[in-house]
């Protein structure tokens, strides 16, 4: 049996939050961050087995890097669509960008295809239990990342296309790769969050 106790685990998982305004700095080394994704790789679950997730990793000026990639490929496409909101994204880009490190998350989607044609039966179902491995993989690292001692915030870059291909490009990835979420972590300049208010339990919850 496991030291860790079920609510030891779950104090873990709450102490999890959106951290915004991180510092381009980390007190936890390039290396332990490395090996926390590789543990995280090595046992999170997926549907069959299958394995779909892959991870990449930028540090200190590679993260820099990226976000001056994002920058420049999201001011002309956002501009034009709408110049005002383009402006306050900017500054959050921007605050993302003064990170320390970014954690991109990837489906390998021939892993996708190639379960569907091994599993025909429920092949249909092959998107959405990616996206579960998906959700699975994210909240162990970033709840991970934040008990070692760093805040982090979890954004979606490919919600454009010419950014997701930038981006691409960037890490060096196959063209079969699917970007699904983009971690960024630093050290915290400010006292950790606070829990948001959430709904009563009453209404999320029903026993039969």
């Amino acid at each position: 049996m496991p030291s860790v106790t079920a609510d030891q685990w779950l104090e873990a998982a709450a102490y999890r939050r959106s951290v915004h305004g991180l510092a381009g700095t980390s007190k936890v080394s390039d290396k332990r961050v490395e090996e926390i994704v590789a543990k995280v790789l090595d046992f999170a679950p997926s549907s069959y087995n299958t394995q779909p997730v892959r991870i990449s990793l930028a540090f200190g000026e590679k993260h820099k890097e990226l976000w001056s990639i994002i920058l420049e490929k999201a001011e002309p496409i956002l501009e034009r669509i709408n110049p005002e909101l383009w402006k306050k994204l900017r500054t959050l880009f921007q605050s993302h960008q003064a990170a320390y490190g970014s954690v991109l998350f990837w489906e390998r989607t021939e892993t996708t295809k190639e379960a569907a044609e091994t599993h025909k039966a429920t092949a249909h179902m092959f998107g959405e239990w990616g996206e579960h491995a998906q959700g699975i993989h994210q909240i162990l690292v970033w709840t991970a990342l934040e008990l070692e001692g760093v805040g982090a915030n979890l954004q979606h870059m490919n919600s454009l296309a010419p950014i997701e291909a930038a981006i691409k490009k960037f890490a060096g990835v196959p063209e079969g790769y699917k970007l699904k979420a983009h971690l960024n972590y630093g050290d915290e300049q400010r006292p950790h969050p606070e829990k948001p208010e959430k709904l009563p339990i009453t209404d999320l919850l029903n026993v039969l």
